[in-house]
């Protein structure tokens, strides 16, 4: 493990492993880096890739929402400087969010890409609850983990009730109970683009590096018709679905699509 220092002093854990193009990959809410395991996303791609898999911080005691973007983007600054200044970015679900800031803000991103990011245009998403950020932070910091993890999973992920239980026998699931303190900050991160609103696309149509937009054949409506809408706005841009695949994409399934949009604008570059 090494460590890059954030704006703010702050150290941001990270591994690297592979060869070629820096290629940093920004989890979504609950991720980090135990959930890649040897034979994940990592390994997966470091034959073609120099790849940093991190972990965003702890992320508890959320500011205001423009001091979490802020946070986020410095956190990827500091792991594009460990990458030599200049890195491709995968932004997974609610880490597509920081990804597309920190294309917009101005650092030295190459490409980048993102599968499912969660934001409502419609088709059957309901808005997350007004205290939806107040509510799961409650219950991790009463320490009902299990019930912050249930509840971001219905609530934000959109995953019915009765499928709640495989879930729970997955080994993923400890680990995300471990990380719950942090589904209050990702809450408030992206509640503006879960507010039942259209997604606030403007807000990053200045983008000008590559994107590519990728979603699950077997997704929610929801989530194909928000990557859509994201898609509509930028200028240099390719739209993606997986085969076979859900919000739990598997590594084996979007490393062959990862790999060949990052060899393609490596080549351009």
């Amino acid at each position: 493990m090494q460590t890059a220092i954030s704006r703010d002093g702050t150290r941001i854990a990270y591994e690297r492993r592979g060869t070629g193009p820096a290629l940093i990959l920004v989890h979504g809410t609950a991720g980090r880096r135990a959930l890649d395991p040897p034979g994940g996303l990592a390994a997966l791609l470091s034959d073609s890739f120099t790849v940093f898999g991190y972990d965003r911080r702890g992320r508890g005691g959320a500011p205001e929402p423009g001091g979490i973007v802020q946070r986020e983007v410095d956190d990827i600054a500091a792991l594009i400087g460990a990458a030599g200044g200049r890195a491709f970015l995968f932004g997974m679900s609610s880490g597509a969010v920081p990804a597309l800031e920190a294309a917009s803000r101005g650092l030295a991103v190459a490409a980048l890409a993102l599968y499912e990011p969660p934001f409502a245009a419609g088709g059957g998403r309901a808005p997350l609850p007004a205290d939806y950020a107040e509510r799961v932070g409650a219950l991790a910091e009463e320490g009902r983990r299990a019930e912050a993890v249930d509840y971001f999973l219905t609530e934000a992920v959109g995953v019915p009730a009765e499928e709640l239980e495989p879930i729970r026998r997955d080994p993923s699931y400890a680990l995300m109970q471990e990380a719950a303190h942090t589904l209050a900050y990702d809450g408030v991160l992206v509640a503006e683009a879960v507010s039942g609103t259209p997604p606030p696309a403007r807000r990053w149509e200045g983008v000008r590096a590559p994107v590519l937009v990728a979603s699950g054949e077997r997704s929610e409506p929801f989530y194909g018709l928000g990557a859509d809408a994201l898609a509509a706005v930028l200028s240099d841009v390719r739209r993606a679905v997986v085969r076979g695949q859900d919000h739990a994409v598997r590594p084996e399934a979007i490393a062959p699509v990862l790999r060949g949009f990052f060899t393609e604008m490596a080549a351009r570059s």
